[in-house]
């Protein structure tokens, strides 16, 4: 049986395109409203005009920049507004800029923490009143497993999940007894857009947007009381080196 979350509000962070844009669709198709975040208005407003059809909840789109603060106050606040609630935040928004750290722009750093890992503290801080409220919440965070596997020219990266993991592992205590179930999912590598690349034939071995979308599907169709903390995944058949 299909998951319903007919009532029930989701914003997506970076959902645009790419992982974010798949997991809201997913949501959309399972008539939860939806709210579409992204910096760019233009592509914000094309994947609500693409999503509005799929579902019979309501999609709607609030662009702005998760690494600040204002933003995303005024993101939260409209979903309340407008949507009478929250009850799901996919904290999907992140980038990559990748040099050894003498080389590494310390604006460069100061964007990837700020998008990669302040910008989920923004939203869970602002979100968590809300969702305190409902009778079923989640937040799930898209991490990496380069949350847990170093590699040379990503101290950057790595450190902003890394931190990831660490601060949805405290969150996960930090609310639990307020019905709220955190969950955090680490992709290995996945065929969409990241650091300026986009899908290709060539990379259908990854891991597919589409199945990261299938995971936060399968989470928020958990018995209510059971938590999966966290989701590791990998291509299953990579190529051989």
């Amino acid at each position: 049986m299909a998951l319903d979350l007919r009532g029930r509000t989701a914003v997506v962070t970076g959902s645009s395109k790419g992982i974010g844009y798949s997991i809201a669709e997913a949501l959309a198709r399972a008539n939860a409203n939806v709210v579409v975040q992204a910096r760019r208005s233009a592509e914000v407003d094309a994947a609500v005009k693409r999503l509005d059809a799929l579902g019979e909840g309501k999609v709607i789109g609030i662009p702005g920049d998760v690494s600040k603060l204002g933003d995303v106050k005024h993101l939260v606040d409209s979903t309340v507004e407008q949507l009478g609630g929250l009850d799901i935040l996919v904290n999907n928004a992140g980038i990559g800029t990748f040099a050894p750290v003498d080389e590494f722009d310390p604006a460069a750093w100061d964007r990837l923490i700020g998008t990669n890992l302040s910008g989920v503290f923004y939203c869970c801080h602002q979100a968590i009143p809300h969702l305190k409220k409902s009778h079923d919440a989640w937040i799930i965070n898209i991490a990496s497993l380069a949350g847990k596997n170093p590699f040379a020219g990503g101290a950057a990266y790595n450190a902003s999940k890394f931190g990831l993991v660490g601060f949805s592992e405290a969150l996960m205590l930090d609310v639990r007894q307020h019905g709220i179930r955190v969950n955090y999912i680490m992709p290995g590598s996945v065929n969409t857009y990241f650091n300026d690349s986009a899908p290709s034939d060539a990379d259908a071995w990854k891991i597919q947007p589409q199945d990261i979308a299938q995971v936060v599907m399968d989470l928020l169709a958990l018995p209510k009381n059971s938590l999966v903390s966290r989701v590791e995944m990998r291509p299953s058949q990579p190529p051989k080196r």
